[in-house]
């Protein structure tokens, strides 16, 4: 494989950037080799700076959900453009927005946009500690909720990653009211909540967690969650910046039919423009200023030209798309189970809605450390060498893979000749 200007564009780019990108998981640390600088994408479709072609199964980490420059998308924002790209002031998109999110997820009684997942997460935690007057938040090992200082505690993602169990620059104080607790584990959270449980403000959880790989919480779990934090008092924050439009049709809160006090989304509700949104229940949402003393701001928040990319996309994800996509993650999961079966090879091949992932392990994989206990070093040649047949998936064990409504038939295809080319030549 060819990359000779992807190369060359990486040692430009690291006299610039730390570490020559702007998101440390793009660097490809965890699988080698160099990153694939970008030149353009259409559909299922990215093509590198080298002039090659690849499969994606990224999609920009999870928001362009109906495939790349969608033209519906694109000449609706290029006629927003040419209206200006930013106000500072209100504008009815954001309203109209808004109001297809109420319309799509339950229990969004009022909301808030912003520009990333990150201030999403932030801002509902501020809202939860705001309203109960309380300090401690509960989150679960491996689970990935942005870069803000309260959540870089046992954190998934990038931190899992790079094997960096905290981060260098956040104050031991504000670590100290982040109490970290494993993942699908009622015991512990009981033994939490009857300790601390007058001191929590809120829980905060990826229902289906995608940055320690993809792993389901369980049933019983989440309901423990939701009936712990109303006993005590506390707000239940379910993020689902990943996992809106994705774990299922109305999301993980839709899979999991919860109740949720505060929800975060992101990704597939800006359709690839930076826009995310907090929101819940309206008693504590009116907390928030102007109408309350918790306070929240942004700049850019609400833009005309995100709002427009991110009502053209979710407007278009119909239910037949939807299932449309759960076909073809049936169709590509089925496959790799039918290649574990022909290799004889320790697989865990995992979905939720458009989301997939496998880890290389003998035993399901329900938490942090039974992602960690995988064959990464195995993960890491076997996306190598699936680049090398023009297949990419997320450069980590621990990132989650998905699917839009461009892949057809012919790619899943493709990809399962690939693994099944990738693993003869491994086990062959």
């Amino acid at each position: 494989m060819k990359q000779e200007q992807s190369k060359k564009a990486f040692l430009e780019a690291q006299d610039v950037f730390p570490g020559g990108v702007n998101s440390p998981v793009r660097a490809f640390k965890a699988v080698g080799g160099t990153p694939l600088f970008i030149d353009k994408a259409k559909g299922a479709y990215l093509y590198d700076i080298d002039g090659q072609e690849y499969i994606d199964y990224v999609l920009s980490w999870g928001p362009m959900i109906l495939g790349h420059a969608p033209d519906p998308v694109i000449a609706a924002v290029q006629e927003a453009v040419a209206k200006g790209t930013s106000y500072g002031a209100p504008s009815p998109l954001e309203t109209k927005l808004g109001k297809l999110l109420q319309e799509r997820v339950p229990y969004l009684e009022r909301l808030r946009m912003v520009n990333s997942g990150t201030e999403a997460t932030m801002s509902a935690i501020r809202v939860a500690r705001g309203v109960t007057k309380r300090d401690k938040i509960v989150k679960f090992i491996g689970c990935y909720h942005g870069h803000s200082d309260s959540f870089l505690v046992e954190a998934g993602s990038g931190i899992a990653t790079f094997g960096l169990p905290d981060s260098p620059g956040v104050p031991a104080a504000t670590a100290s009211q982040t109490i970290s607790l494993p993942y699908n584990n009622i015991a512990a959270l009981k033994e939490c909540f009857e300790q601390h449980g007058t001191e929590i403000a809120g829980v905060i959880i990826e229902a289906v967690a995608g940055n320690m790989g993809l792993i389901k919480a369980s049933e019983e779990f989440i309901r423990a969650i939701r009936d712990l934090t109303r006993e005590y008092g506390a707000l239940f924050i379910v993020d689902e910046v990943m996992t809106g439009f994705r774990a299922s049709y109305t999301g993980a809160i839709g899979l999991y039919q919860v109740e949720p006090d505060l929800i975060c989304l992101g990704k597939v509700v800006g359709g690839g423009f930076p826009v995310a949104a907090f929101g819940g229940k309206k008693v504590y949402m009116d907390q928030v200023a102007p109408l309350g003393a918790i306070y929240q701001a942004g700049t850019l928040s609400g833009n005309p030209i995100a709002m427009t990319a991110g009502y053209e996309t979710v407007k278009r994800l119909t239910p037949d798309l939807f299932q449309q996509m759960l076909d073809r993650v049936e169709q590509l999961c089925t496959g790799l189970e039918r290649l574990k079966e022909k290799y004889q090879i320790p697989l865990q091949v995992v979905s939720a809605g458009t989301m997939f992932g496998f880890f290389f392990n003998d035993h399901p994989v329900c938490n942090f450390e039974d992602s960690k206990a995988s064959d990464h070093h195995l993960f890491a040649k076997v996306h190598r060498l699936l680049l090398e047949k023009g297949i990419y998936l997320a450069p980590s064990q621990y990132e989650s893979n998905f699917m839009s409504t461009e892949h057809t038939k012919e790619d899943i295809d493709r990809t399962l000749q690939a693994f099944d080319h990738v693993f003869g030549e491994i086990y062959g």
